[in-house]
């Protein structure tokens, strides 16, 4: 009678455990529909992830991708080859902020994605992942953009041999329907220092010290092809932020004269931010834009 007399006392602490333990697991997630979701982000929950659908995914295409011409024809000829199954390459966009690498990704999307073009976006913290997110598209018809951006490591962190053996080494290989985009400020993704190089004289550091070194650039290497993006000057800051006010005034039917006050202004607003990107010209475009309707 005993164990009878227990049960009770032993269902109430089950029940008490469980409400402890439930916030840590996982929720239920639906499995993408791809074919009208073109766009999904890696979410890390607990001890696993999943694939979280992304609704709205900007419509910027790659006529607002401006002054970075020969990078994106590269790009462009790269990801045909991959939406028409030939042989493509991973791609490292890499260089100045603000310079349209991020934004040219989401264009390719809107370009191809009636073509089977789909893109996943993965924090790099998440790229230990990789194997579940591989598996989590498994038998699905499209081509898949695995999207990195802002990508740099320091050398203990989880993601950075994952990556590496997905790009091109070991015994696994990628899907065929698979590449990875990435992008970074800097070339090479580890931290490379002064120290560095000062231990090859130095007798407390590794024999072989050029592997050491050549291990911190190795990651770069296995991106077949690097793209790099440079600061623009002035005349093409202001034909991109003459560009993106037509482009945003269009759909309120409003047109905006560039006049030499307009130009002045344009200017002071990179002078005062530091910076003279294409981003600066696009934030600038939709602060005058929203002036100009708020007084309508």
């Amino acid at each position: 009678m005993k164990p009878l007399l227990l049960l009770p006392q032993l269902v109430a602490k089950l029940d008490r455990v469980l409400e402890r333990v439930e916030p840590l697991l996982p929720k239920p997630s639906k499995p993408v529909d791809w074919t009208n979701t073109h766009a999904a982000l890696w979410v890390r929950q607990s001890y696993s992830g999943h694939l979280q659908a992304v609704g709205n995914t900007g419509r910027i295409t790659l006529q607002d991708v401006i002054g970075v011409d020969t990078q994106k024809e590269k790009v462009v000829k790269n990801t045909e080859q991959f939406v028409r199954g030939l042989p493509a390459n991973n791609v490292l966009l890499t260089g100045s902020r603000g310079t349209g690498k991020s934004s040219l990704v989401q264009a390719l999307l809107n370009e191809y994605s009636a073509q089977g073009l789909r893109v996943i976006q993965v924090d790099k913290s998440d790229l230990a992942d990789l194997m579940a997110i591989v598996g989590a598209i498994a038998g699905e018809p499209y081509r898949f953009l695995l999207f990195c951006d802002d990508l740099s490591f320091e050398a203990q962190d989880e993601g950075y041999k994952a990556l590496k053996s997905a790009l091109d080494g070991g015994m696994y290989q990628s899907p065929e329907n698979l590449v990875i985009y990435a992008t970074s400020n800097r070339r090479h993704l580890i931290p490379e220092y002064m120290s560095d190089n000062a231990g090859a004289s130095n007798s407390e550091t590794e024999i072989h010290h050029a592997e050491v070194v050549e291990e911190k650039v190795s990651l770069s290497d296995r991106f077949g092809l690097w793209v790099s993006f440079y600061p623009i000057n002035q005349p093409m800051y202001l034909d991109i932020a003459q560009h993106w006010l037509r482009r945003l005034a269009e759909p309120h039917g409003i047109q905006i004269p560039w006049t030499d006050e307009l130009q002045v202004l344009c200017v002071r607003w990179a002078d005062n931010r530091g910076t003279r990107s294409g981003r600066t010209a696009y934030q600038f475009a939709r602060q005058w834009v929203g002036q100009q309707l708020l007084t309508r």
